[in-house]
């Protein structure tokens, strides 16, 4: 491919997108991303929530190299999967630890194996440097398909409620990708779109005598699930355009969510 001027283009192009999946627990993000056409997942030892669904999926990955493999396996074979999910990346992010610390080597390039990712290569966060290398190894072949298949990627991922120092206020709560600050802030700037599935809660305070109040969470909606597109203090989201346009407040369901893309595009 020649760069030079001729070359500079000012034509859209819309590819695949490439969404990060967050959200609590059971609230239906694999349901979620097994809706649709034709969706393909590889499963992480740990996680069986696609066991019960009727949807393709390779057998559970316990390493590194067998999700590799089946990452191989889509771009050279022969299939008409739209669709890639990695089931969960909060899974994985351990499995990726066990894959550093057995090619460790010592100061004289020798093989050393360590029992911790906090002691890879001697320690002071060697360990989750090479996590993140791990990482990106999974990110371009998802992006190969993307590229050569074109073929949408979903990771999914659990949450965790961590306390946020605001630096521009006050501290607060908020629900966070539940990996390695790094492994997110890779995702994150990775993803075309981000995503959390949660339901709404209303806080009720009752009485308990002594002159205590408890407080305790409901479901105002009746069990609805709910998609959130846009970042806020309390959960992450957001996405390029067009994902950067999507409604704030979205139904938990793949076909409302394809129409809402289509009807911003």
């Amino acid at each position: 491919m020649a760069f030079n001027l001729e070359s500079i283009t000012t034509e859209r192009a819309m590819k695949a997108p490439r969404i990060v999946l967050l959200g609590v627990e059971k609230i239906g993000k694999t349901t979620f991303a097994a809706s649709g056409r034709n969706p393909v997942f590889i499963p992480v030892k740990g996680e069986e929530g696609v066991d019960a669904i009727q949807v393709g999926k390779f057998p559970t990955c316990e390493t590194i190299n067998d999700v590799m493999q089946c990452l191989y396996s889509l771009h050279t074979g022969t299939h008409n999967y739209d669709r890639v999910v990695i089931d969960s990346a909060s899974a994985l992010e351990p499995i990726g630890w066990i894959d550093a610390c057995a090619r460790n080597v010592d100061k004289n390039g020798n093989s050393s194996p360590v029992d911790s990712i906090e002691k890879f290569g001697g320690g002071y966060g060697k360990g989750y440097t090479e996590s993140l290398n791990i990482w990106r190894r999974i990110t371009e072949a998802l992006d190969i398909l993307r590229n050569d298949r074109g073929m949408v990627s979903i990771i999914i991922g659990h949450v965790k409620v961590k306390r946020f120092d605001d630096p521009n206020g006050e501290s607060y709560d908020q629900y966070q990708f539940d990996v390695h600050d790094k492994i997110s802030s890779m995702l994150y700037r990775w993803a075309d779109c981000i995503l959390f599935a949660n339901s709404k809660v209303m806080v009720k305070k009752e009485d308990v005598g002594f002159g205590k109040d408890k407080a305790r969470g409901v479901d105002i909606t009746g069990g609805s699930r709910f998609l959130y597109t846009q970042k806020r203090p309390a959960h992450p989201g957001g996405g390029r355009d067009p994902y950067g346009k999507l409604p704030y407040e979205l139904p938990l369901d793949w076909d409302t969510f394809i129409q809402s893309v289509s009807a911003v595009s």
